[in-house]
């Protein structure tokens, strides 16, 4: 059976939704925050704020929805379809991650990378942590090198840099930390690699700057 296209002003699929959901997916202008449980709907929310922003004549390359998951965004981008009975060109709907490393691609240059960087894995990242701690200190177990690169992680995490980090250690520990972030962080950048919380780091870091 042929599926009826809907038409670009038709936003009859908001009967569907309760009057909060339809208050939240129908409010436009402004700032939204929406405050829910599990299986309340939040993303049935957002698919349906989507859908109804496009029908309201915003274009699709004017919108972006973000997710933790890669699961949850291929379910809104076609839940959206399903909506306005086609997927619009243009609009982005992406994990958190992989918008940064589509930003990062983009604009590798101003962070002195290749637009055809690596993203290093965890054991990447092992490997790469046992060389620089056995520079520094010597040989270190496996357990010893994820607890730096956990301290490390928690730091991007809070966007603190290797400068950051290293300006308030206050302990050995967290000094040996600090040069082994700011040594990963060079190394990172002459092998062309990120890792997987500078996908989201490095992006923040281009939009304060620009």
């Amino acid at each position: 059976m042929k599926k009826t296209r809907r038409r670009s002003s038709d936003t009859s699929f908001l009967q569907q939704l309760n009057a909060p959901q339809a208050d939240a997916a129908t409010t436009v202008r402004g700032p939204l925050l929406v405050l829910a449980g599990a299986g309340t709907g939040k993303t049935r929310v957002i698919t349906f704020r989507i859908a109804h922003l496009l029908c309201s004549g915003v274009k699709p390359e004017n919108i972006l929805g973000v997710t933790f998951t890669n699961k949850a965004a291929k379910e809104m981008r076609e839940r959206v379809g399903e909506l306005l009975g086609s997927r619009p060109k243009g609009l982005t709907l992406s994990t958190f991650h992989a918008l940064g490393a589509r930003i990062l691609r983009a604009h590798a240059d101003e962070l002195e990378l290749r637009s055809s960087y690596t993203i290093y894995d965890t054991s990447d990242q092992v490997s790469l942590m046992r060389e620089i701690l056995r520079d520094i200190r010597g040989s270190l177990s496996t357990n010893d090198i994820r607890g730096v690169l956990t301290v490390i992680s928690r730091a991007k995490n809070r966007f603190a840099l290797p400068e950051d980090f290293l300006e308030t250690a206050d302990s050995d520990e967290e000094y040996l930390v600090a040069r082994a972030y700011t040594r990963y962080t060079e190394r990172l950048r002459s092998l062309n690699a990120v890792d997987f919380d500078d996908l989201i780091l490095l992006p923040v870091i281009l939009l304060n700057r620009n």
